[in-house]
């Protein structure tokens, strides 16, 4: 059998839809975010990246760089194999602690990354409850998504951010069935915030776990950035909270907090966790100075919240359309995956600004976008560079524009 004939036929479908995804070449310069260095296929040169999840800049925080580098002259490069193996690294404890204390939790365990953290959380938590059932969010991510299909428990799916279909939902089950409510606080690809309050009552109501993926969220919102829950005041009573730290924060893991039963029932169980390398300690010390940074500084967040602002305005004022939400991230709707890749790449080539497009099956066909998440360091210059491209291409393309 000719497999790579095989392989080939699906990804040259994949093309002919618009969808295939190529990958930008970017090498990320020290102290230069958000300016990296393309090298092709599109452009060579410098671009301005629009679309990091290094929402803050903290990849390039000199703290946070000193912070690794002291790491590493102390204990080398690598964690030599998994935490049951080659033991726990102080970092590591360190950073667990910081996380624990950063939501209110007795407790926090890491992973190796946000995916892993869903994916091997869920999956314990579905497959090790007799009887669970999960109920999760129609636009949850596709980390929750696998971690529940893994976990072979009873899903069921409500609509998005839809706190009385959830109460529907948890009134038809058994009410001695243990119900994990699965949700997020912020979306990335719509932007949207759940209504986190109405959610947990609701949960509460019927005698539900909560489990809430923050990762679009921590370090950006709440006094000390411990997200979305934290804003509202609602972090005692979440029952597992989820987060990243390779956005905000700026280096690579995930994470769950919660009571100290809680963590160490996934410590225990989880094959995502017990037979993962652990993350190195220089990656875990970095993460703990960017965490604590944070609780202590809001002057990155409120930057950032107002390079948001005068994005969206310049927006507004050329009349291009993005969907209106209260978080930090704009998509820009294009609606067409063919001229989804074709903007992107213009911008790229022509003007020196580097947006990824976003296709189905991240999002829904018919709602392919641009997805552009301002950081603190980007300046006012960038984003009238911006806006001014994307107001040419919107009539060069002849997509329609909003009404002011």
């Amino acid at each position: 059998m000719d497999f790579d004939a095989l392989f080939t036929g699906q990804l040259d479908r994949l093309r002919d839809e618009g969808n295939y995804r190529v990958f930008a070449e970017l090498e990320r310069r020290c102290g230069d975010f958000p300016t990296a260095r393309s090298h092709g296929p599109v452009v060579e040169g410098d671009v301005t990246v629009w679309c990091s999840n290094d929402y803050l800049g903290m990849g390039q925080h000199p703290v946070v760089r000193q912070a690794m580098k002291d790491a590493i002259d102390a204990c080398g490069t690598g964690a030599g194999g998994t935490r049951n193996i080659s033991g726990t690294n102080i970092h590591h404890q360190r950073l667990e602690a910081e996380l624990a204390d950063l939501h209110g939790k007795e407790s926090a365990l890491l992973f190796t990354s946000g995916y892993v953290s869903n994916w091997a959380s869920l999956s314990t938590l579905g497959s090790r409850l007799p009887g669970a059932v999960i109920l999760s969010d129609a636009l949850n991510h596709a980390s929750m998504i696998e971690g529940i299909r893994h976990s072979r428990a009873q899903k069921v799916i409500w609509k998005h951010n839809d706190p009385e279909d959830l109460d529907r939902k948890l009134a038809q089950l058994p009410a001695e069935a243990p119900k994990i409510v699965a949700f997020e606080s912020v979306y990335s690809m719509d932007g949207d915030i759940c209504p986190m309050a109405e959610i947990v009552e609701v949960a509460e109501k019927h005698g539900a776990m909560t489990y809430l993926d923050e990762v679009h969220a921590v370090g950006l919102y709440g006094p000390r950035g411990g997200g979305i829950s934290e804003r509202e005041g609602l972090a005692d009573r979440i029952t597992l909270i989820e987060g990243t730290l390779g956005k905000a924060y700026g280096v690579l893991g995930g994470y769950v907090a919660g009571s100290a039963a809680l963590c160490d029932f996934i410590r225990s169980f989880s094959s995502g966790f017990i037979f993962t390398t652990a993350l190195p300690p220089a990656v875990a010390a970095a993460a703990q100075a960017s965490i604590a940074h944070l609780k202590r500084s809001d002057t990155e967040r409120q930057l950032q919240r107002r390079r948001v602002a005068q994005l969206r305005a310049g927006l507004d004022a050329q009349g291009i359309p993005h969907l209106p939400n209260p978080s930090h991230i704009i998509p820009v709707m294009i609606g067409d995956p063919v001229k989804c890749r074709l903007i992107a790449d213009i911008l790229m080539r022509d003007y020196g600004i580097y947006v990824q497009p976003i296709n189905y099956p991240t999002v829904p066909k018919g709602t392919e976008r641009l997805r552009f998440t301002p950081s603190p360091l980007h300046g006012a210059a960038d984003i009238d560079h911006l806006v001014g491209a994307l107001s040419k291409l919107w009539s060069q393309c002849a997509l329609a524009r909003k009404a002011a």
